[in-house]
């Protein structure tokens, strides 16, 4: 039996939100971002878009390419609750669903076209959707994944659009070969070099030829020239939070070392937050006495994965926790209230700067390992440290020049 996969996209959903809540802004230039000329682009409308604007770019450039857009701070309170409204009418009408982000799904029909369509059936799950959110939703279905998505953007907005089975080459065939996930502009500069700009032209490459440029990326990149794509929709479910913590060999009452160790939770949860492509509301700190009395504290904060903000919360609340001035046994961190995000970091409160060094420290991390670019507050700089430093150094300091530029 032929898979069939439903792909769908909210369109242009920060800027749909903020038009729902202020039906005047709907037909203007939007830019929903940074409030500041050195923030970053979240996300734009396309009235926006055909100015050149686009998400990520830093905010100067985009009033420059558009001086007369309207820059609206960012609320991913709203965008949470409505992406749940959204999940939830899919959760009510789909035999199986994943949730790909905050603004896009997947649903597998497969074996639905027994019934009375598969598309016929999307296409009336998007009337669900936009009557019900009186949000715009685009969709396409195909036999898999890539090619559904890949159909969605390109005839985005409001897309409506069937690949049917063995339609899957000729479509993908005349598109740019940046329109396939996975091709960055590293990838895509390579292959531009070589003269390869279309999925056609890539698909003509020899196998053995891409693994050698891309290694093991070249067989995944081989297969999506092809239209070749066997990755289930994972069900859909929601992780409640992101949490870590320490009990220590020997009770302490060294506030230094502790914030320092606190310093290092916040390091590892914020990484695993911007992995996972998730934002926290919510931060609680929690903290054991010598006695097993154990004490938490929370606050709820606007969406975040950056660690300097986390950070700056926990030491706050650590501050108001520890009043007893006893020996402690365990302190421990966690993120909760998490919502998927389709940037890594917020980038309503984010600089450009901000931004390119995240990506910058992020890409280390999962190259060389997570332990390996830590803020040196919370090393103990003995001689095992000093020679892991100095092993890793060269790599690292080479890897951030080559993403800082």
């Amino acid at each position: 039996m032929e898979r069939s996969i439903i792909h769908l996209d909210l369109d242009a959903f920060f800027v749909a939100v903020e038009c729902k809540k202020e039906p005047k802004l709907k037909g203007l230039p939007l830019i929903v971002g940074g409030s500041n000329r050195r923030g970053v682009v979240a996300a734009c409308s396309y009235e926006a878009r055909r100015f050149g604007v686009h998400s990520a770019m830093p905010m100067y450039l985009a009033l420059q390419l558009c001086p007369q857009a309207r820059v609206i701070s960012g609320d991913m309170e709203a965008y949470s609750r409505n992406s749940h409204l959204v999940t939830e009418i899919i959760s009510e009408k789909a035999p199986a669903f994943e949730k790909a982000s905050i603004d896009e799904f997947y649903v597998d029909a497969t074996g639905m076209d027994r019934f009375f369509g598969t598309f016929k059936w999307a296409l009336e799950l998007k009337k669900k959707i936009q009557h019900e959110t009186n949000l715009p939703i685009s969709l396409a279905v195909s036999v898999n994944k890539l090619v559904s998505k890949v159909a969605t953007g390109e005839f985005k907005p409001n897309a409506e659009k069937q690949i049917r089975a063995g339609e899957e080459k000729d479509f993908l065939a005349p598109l740019a070969i940046d329109k396939i996930p996975m091709i960055g502009k590293q990838t895509a500069t390579f292959l531009y070099d070589m003269g390869v700009r279309t999925v056609a032209t890539l698909r003509q490459m020899p196998l053995p030829f891409l693994v050698s440029a891309f290694g093991k990326n070249g067989i995944s990149l081989w297969h999506k020239a092809h239209g070749q794509d066997d990755s289930p929709v994972v069900s859909h479910s929601e992780q409640k939070s992101i949490s870590t913590e320490s009990t220590f060999e020997h009770d302490t009452i060294n506030v230094k070392r502790l914030k320092s160790i606190l310093i290092a939770m916040v390091e590892k949860v914020a990484f695993q937050l911007r992995e996972q492509k998730k934002l926290t509301a919510c931060i609680t700190v929690k903290i054991r006495y010598s006695n097993f009395d154990t004490e938490t504290r929370q606050v709820h904060i606007p969406y975040t994965s950056s660690d300097h903000v986390i950070l700056r919360v926990v030491q706050e609340l650590f501050d108001k926790l520890y009043n007893r001035r006893m020996l402690i046994r365990l302190v421990g961190v966690r993120l909760s209230n998490l919502v998927q995000g389709s940037h890594q970091i917020s980038l309503f409160d984010e600089t450009e700067e901000d931004v390119n060094l995240y990506e910058a420290m992020d890409f280390i991390k999962h190259k060389h390992g997570a332990d390996k670019l830590v803020r040196a507050t919370t090393l103990d700089v003995s001689n095992r440290v000093r020679m892991e430093m100095n092993a890793f150094s060269g790599k690292i300091r080479k890897d951030l020049l080559k993403m800082m530029g």
